[in-house]
């Protein structure tokens, strides 16, 4: 090279180091780059993001190329700065270890590491850039990668090193909830709890969220006429199940928008006239997820259906408005005469019914009740301690300290939760204890 002047060869230095730099920041952007956002973009008519996507497809051939121009630089630009050292310093083993070093800062500086940063900064925006020059290199360098890939793939088999195959980056259920949940600045605080809870659907039954059996508000069409008038009247449901003597025996669904009329004309409402406006019952197996309802009652063209079990036996009730509150959170107003499922007192602690449900107490007070076996606070209770305790009777479950306030009808009907309420609780005297009888 003594025929070419030394700013030639330091120019051509300087343009090696350049060109490798460009082969390293397509590197890292085009693996770093996020392939969802390159597909909208794709369908959005953006040209590099479908030659990015191409690119992507075919990894190895991409890498091979990557790689190869990248490594050729390289070595140009070692034996460059050999030649240009030993035009100002000499062929000494000082200037060469001196050209070593000095060469090895300048790739790493200009070709490696500064290149790299900016690749995995900005990826998405400069991987449909670069596809533009990788595709046209990858045709044209086709045959040479496919040599090198012989070799590639011939340690791979001797190393018994099988690629995993490409599953198109598919994200599983939890792990598309954590990206949800962790992508604040993607979603709004609202956005993000109700896609949470959407995924979380499937996981959810109509047995957690369904009014338990004992706390249907149903119509008997046993009953005298003065009654069933007094019950609809004071009702505030816009659906009623109504059966004849006993729950067991569902003859259908009321909606009282259709006993308007029917209660404007003359005459007592007696089970004779009622009956005509009934709807037959829309019975739902115990068990099914939330998602799949919803998307039944959507099918069938209902909002209100009967949980059952194997037997038949009646278990409780769901409607549309439990499954949409699963998802964007309670926005109905409490029915008249209903009570609170827990309130909090101001010494910390919270009074709670025993018919709240876990799942509700976890999601409000942080509380960590297993949400694999009973549904309610009494369920969790009486499986705990294997009887209906007494009142006074103070006891830790689950890492929460509760005190039972008062029982009835062989359930636990109020307990307070002592506080510190959801991160753990101060040790007391013994793990069940008898509070004192005296004031």
């Amino acid at each position: 090279m003594d025929e070419f002047p030394l700013s030639s060869l330091v120019v051509a230095l300087a343009v090696l180091l350049v060109v490798s730099g460009f082969f390293s920041i397509a590197e890292t952007a085009m693996m770093a780059a996020n392939r969802y956002r390159l597909k909208h973009r794709a369908q959005r008519g953006n040209h590099g993001a479908k030659l990015a996507l191409t690119l992507l497809d075919e990894t190895d051939r991409l890498l091979g190329v990557i790689l190869f121009g990248n490594n050729l630089l390289n070595a140009g630009t070692a034996t460059l700065a050999g030649v240009i050292t030993a035009r100002l310093l000499g062929e000494g083993e000082l200037a060469l270890a001196a050209s070593t070093v000095v060469v090895t800062f300048l790739i790493l500086v200009f070709s490696e590491i500064t290149p790299k940063v900016i690749g995995a900064a900005h990826a998405d925006r400069i991987a449909p850039l670069v596809a533009y020059v990788l595709a046209p290199l990858l045709r044209g360098l086709t045959p040479v990668v496919w040599f090198v890939n012989l070799f590639v793939q011939a340690l791979l088999v001797l190393l018994r090193v099988r690629p995993a195959p490409d599953a198109d980056a598919q994200l599983t259920q939890e792990e598309l909830r954590s990206l949800v949940l962790e992508g604040s600045q993607y979603f709004r605080g609202k956005h993000k709890t109700m896609l949470a809870n959407l995924m979380d659907l499937e996981a959810i039954t109509v047995d957690d969220v369904m009014t338990p059996r004992n706390r249907i508000h149903a119509l008997d069409l046993a009953e005298k006429p003065a009654l069933l008038r007094q019950q609809l009247a004071t009702s505030y449901h816009a659906r009623v199940p109504v059966y004849e003597e006993s729950l067991d025996n569902l003859v259908g669904v009321l909606p009282l928008k259709s006993v308007v009329n029917l209660q404007l004309s003359a005459g007592d409402l007696t089970a004779e006239r009622l009956r005509p406006l009934l709807r037959p019952p829309y019975f739902i197996p115990a068990g099914t997820p939330l998602l799949t309802q919803l998307t039944q009652f959507q099918a069938d063209r209902q909002r209100l259906g009967l949980v059952v079990d194997e037997y038949g036996e009646l278990q409780g009730l769901v409607t549309i408005e439990d499954i949409v509150e699963e998802i964007i959170g309670e926005f109905t107003t409490q029915a008249p005469g209903g009570a609170e499922i827990y309130r909090r007192e101001p010494d910390g602690s919270v009074v709670a019914s025993g018919m709240a449900s876990l799942r509700v107490l976890n999601r409000r007070l942080g509380t960590q009740f297993p949400l694999d076996g009973p549904k309610t606070l009494n369920g969790r209770i009486v499986e705990h301690l294997g009887d209906i305790p007494e009142a006074g009777l103070k006891f830790r479950v689950d890492g929460q300290w509760l005190e039972i306030l008062q029982t009835q009808d062989r359930a636990v009907k109020v307990v307070k939760l002592l506080p510190p309420i959801g991160r753990g609780n101060p040790p007391l005297q013994s793990t069940v204890e008898r509070a004192s009888s005296s004031g």
